[in-house]
This record gives structure tokens, C-alpha cells and sequence, in this order.
């Protein structure tokens, strides 16, 4: 089997890779087990290489890998390089605090000495998406690695180029990647320590249900709907300006992009004016050109999926879209309706509904099977009620939501089970190893 990749803006093959075969798999795991008994034993040679050695290369290849990331699947390329600075400053975060993160945890026992050690488990495999090819990957493997962790990644078919500049950026054998199908990449998780998966609600289903079946420990980030909840006392010119980067960021395609527009009802013909003028400026075309801020989708069959449910909630409500759609293009649309539509929508159109009480908001924010972030926009005061009434992971207040390496990132819900970042994400791959020390019988 081989695996091609094509610029969707074009559609010009990128490149042809060879599919490893159940035995190449196999090695690399065993490789990187052999391996991961060496790196385990120091962290502070650990954080040397990755400090010393790993951020330098990102920081050359910088240029190279945003042009091969936004090639392969459609990313604007100054979002591409804003990914890479991201990743740069959450391993150097995690060099930083890493040791702090693990060391011993002291608890006062009848023992002489008690304690908690946190050890790495062994090789972790990581079955990542396109959408951020570098940062989801490495919010992963990072933190893992500096644990103590070997690497194993299986990246998504269509950014299979970017997954091996990052194996040579990487340029040991504790980070290695192989390319298989999903399906093939099911049987592969017998031979890890772990699991990190990142996609759909569907295929983490799969993913959870091999690792159970094999005991293994996993973390799951799934789908979100996230709403962005607009109260009356809010900054409607400040918060209509958020609103197109919380909908828009690449290319609308975003667990935590903003889906659901909730709107306080005294505010929401204002509002729809103004975030109709900022979706009508934004710069529609090649992902390759520093002044496009929305380029193609990432494949044919993901402008396909968009243009279907697009047309289903154009039945739903009243549809705007600024711009045409061609090629896999699907331009910034808004759509006005008050119908029950819970189903994520992974490209640039956002859902429009509005809101009389707190307690209405609470609800529609909930409607869905989601509970990944929300964002609340007015005063904290108001903000500070609504957030108790709303089942997700995150909640952000006048700010979009966000990863940031020192939060704990996840969701509730569909959206998936277990931390990533924070010292909650390093810890996901470790055994908490429980230490009872005494003198005599």
C-alpha cells in the first residue's frame, strides 16, 4: 500500500510514501523500548538534548517545515509559523519545570519515609490528526519524553511529509514514526506502554476500546462544539473582532474553535452586524500566501463534508456566507437559527442563536454531546454565575479559548477523557509509584 499527499488548494501531488508492514512496526516499537531503558535513567540528560539540541533544529527547520505543513494541508502559513514558535516555547516550558513536575512527592506517614515517584511507562504511542500537525503531536510527546518516555507516532495519512520532518528533526531513536493506516494502526498499540489520540469521537472509540481490551493506559481529545457566549454587558466591538479568529483559525478547522455563537437577545442585532463585517474582511485564497487568512480545506472529502452540512442548516435557518465556494474553499459563513443542531461542524461556518436568561445560555451550551472549552465574553461578575452551570474542560472569560503548557488542556464529555500539558499532562504517563520506608519489621 502507499500513501500519496496533494496541496488542496492545487491538488498537486506532494509526494508518495511506502506503507510498514506489521513487521517494521513491530521493530520500531522494540527499538524505541530498547532505547527508552537508556533515556529513562537521567532527566537531566533529557532536558539537555531536548533544550540543546531538538529546540535549535525546530528553530533552522522553522521555514521548511511551516511551507511543508501549510502545503500539505492547508494551514495559512503565518499560521504554520506561529505553530512552530508555539512548540518551540512549550518544550522549552516543559525543560524549565519538567524536573519540578516529577519530583518525589513527600507524604507524612507512620513509615520513617513515604513517598510518591513518578516513572515513565515505557514507549508511548501517539495517533495524532492534520489539523495542527506539529502542536498536537508535541503537547504529547514532550512531556512524555521529558518523563522519561520513548515515542512512537502514527500521524494522519495526508501530513505523512511533516511527520517525518519532525522524526528528523527529532534525530534520535527515542521519537520515531510510522506510517500505517488507522486500522493497522489499532493492532499496533498491543506493543506500546500507552496511548495518546487526538481525531474523532469515532475513531477514539476504537482507540479506547483496543487499549482496554490490552490494558493500556490512555488519553483521549476528541471533538468539541465549543459555544462563545456573548452577554449583554459585553464589549461587542472588541468581542465581534475574537470572534472571527475563535471561528476562523485554521481554516475553521479546530477542536476548541468557537462553533456556537450564543447571544444575549438584547445585544444580538448589534452583535450579527458586527461580526458580519469582520467574516466579510478576512482573505480568502492560496495557504501559501502570507496575506491569506482562510485557505482550502484539508482535503476534497473534508470541503465535501462542509458543503453538506452547510446545506443541511441552510434549511435550518438563514445563511450567509462571505465569499464563493471553489476547489475545497469554503468561505467564512454565518448561519442564523434556533433549531436543535448539535453536530460538529469542522470548517468555517458558525452556528448563531441567542439567549434571555443565564440559565437559557447554560442550556444551549450544553445541548450538545461536547463538553471540550467555552468562552464567556462581558463582565466577570456575570461570567462568574454562568460558569458552574457549563459542563466542559475549560472555560475562557473575554479570551478565546486556548493550549497553554501551563494549563491543563481536555475535555468532559465526547470530547474525550485525560489532561495534556500542566504538570496533570506530564504525570498522564507515569506510574505513580508508591514508596514505604522503615527501619526495622
Amino acid at each position: 500500500m502507499t500513501i500519496e499527499t496533494f496541496n488542496p488548494y492545487t491538488m498537486g501531488k506532494l509526494a508518495k510514501y511506502e506503507e510498514d508492514d506489521e513487521e517494521s512496526v513491530k521493530k520500531i516499537f522494540k527499538d524505541v523500548n530498547r532505547e527508552q531503558e537508556i533515556w529513562r535513567k537521567s532527566i537531566d540528560e533529557r532536558i539537555n538534548f531536548l533544550k540543546n539540541e531538538v529546540i535549535p533544529r525546530f528553530q533552522k527547520e522553522k521555514e521548511d517545515l511551516a511551507l511543508l505543513m501549510s502545503s500539505e494541508m492547508g494551514k495559512p502559513i503565518t499560521q504554520s509559523r506561529a505553530e512552530i514558535d508555539k512548540c518551540i516555547k512549550m518544550t522549552e516550558y516543559f525543560c524549565s519545570e519538567g524536573k519540578n513536575f516529577l519530583s518525589d512527592n513527600i507524604i507524612e506517614t507512620e513509615a520513617k519515609k513515604s513517598y510518591v515517584r513518578f516513572e515513565p511507562l515505557g514507549t508511548i504511542f501517539l495517533v495524532m490528526p492534520w489539523n495542527f500537525p506539529l502542536w498536537q503531536a508535541m503537547r504529547a510527546a514532550i512531556p512524555a519524553m521529558v518523563a522519561g518516555n520513548g515515542i512512537v507516532l502514527k500521524h494522519a495519512s495526508i501530513v505523512t511529509g511533516s511527520a517525518k520532518k519532525m522524526e528528523e528533526i527529532f534525530g534520535t531513536p527515542l521519537f520515531r514514526v510510522i506510517k500505517v493506516s488507522g486500522s493497522h494502526a489499532l493492532s499496533a498499540i498491543k506493543y506500546s506502554d500507552g496511548v495518546s489520540f487526538t481525531g474523532s469521537e469515532n475513531a477514539g472509540m476504537a482507540i479506547a476500546s483496543e487499549a482496554g481490551k490490552n490494558i493500556k493506559k490512555s488519553v483521549l481529545e476528541l471533538g468539541g462544539s465549543d459555544p462563545f457566549i456573548v452577554l449583554e454587558d459585553a464589549n461587542l466591538e472588541e468581542t465581534a473582532k475574537q470572534s472571527t479568529y475563535a471561528r476562523l483559525q485554521n481554516n475553521g478547522q479546530s477542536c476548541i474553535a468557537s462553533k456556537r455563537f450564543i447571544v444575549s437577545k438584547k445585544v444580538s442585532e448589534d452583535f450579527y452586524e458586527l461580526m458580519k463585517e469582520n467574516f466579510s474582511k478576512v482573505q480568502i485564497g492560496d495557504q501559501l500566501e502570507d496575506k491569506t487568512y482562510i485557505g482550502p480545506l484539508s482535503s476534497a472529502s473534508q470541503a465535501e463534508t462542509i458543503r453538506k452540512q452547510v446545506e443541511q442548516l441552510n434549511s435550518l435557518g438563514k445563511l450567509q456566507m462571505f465569499g464563493e465556494q471553489h476547489g475545497n474553499i469554503i468561505p467564512p459563513t454565518i448561519v442564523r437559527t434556533e433549531a436543535d443542531y448539535t453536530e460538529e461542524v469542522f470548517g468555517p461556518v458558525a452556528i448563531f442563536k441567542t439567549f434571555e436568561t443565564l440559565e437559557d445560555a447554560a442550556k444551549l451550551s450544553n445541548e450538545t454531546g461536547f463538553g471540550l472549552g467555552s468562552s464567556i465574553w462581558g463582565s466577570m461578575e456575570q461570567a462568574e454565575k454562568l460558569i458552574p452551570m457549563i459542563r466542559s474542560g475549560m472555560v475562557f472569560v473575554n479570551k478565546v479559548v486556548a493550549s497553554d503548557p501551563r494549563l491543563p488542556f481536555g475535555g468532559v464529555k465526547k470530547s474525550g477523557y485525560g489532561r495534556e500539558l500542566s504538570r496533570f499532562g506530564i504525570l498522564e504517563f507515569t506510574n505513580f509509584r508508591t514508596v514505604w520506608l522503615q527501619e526495622k519489621p
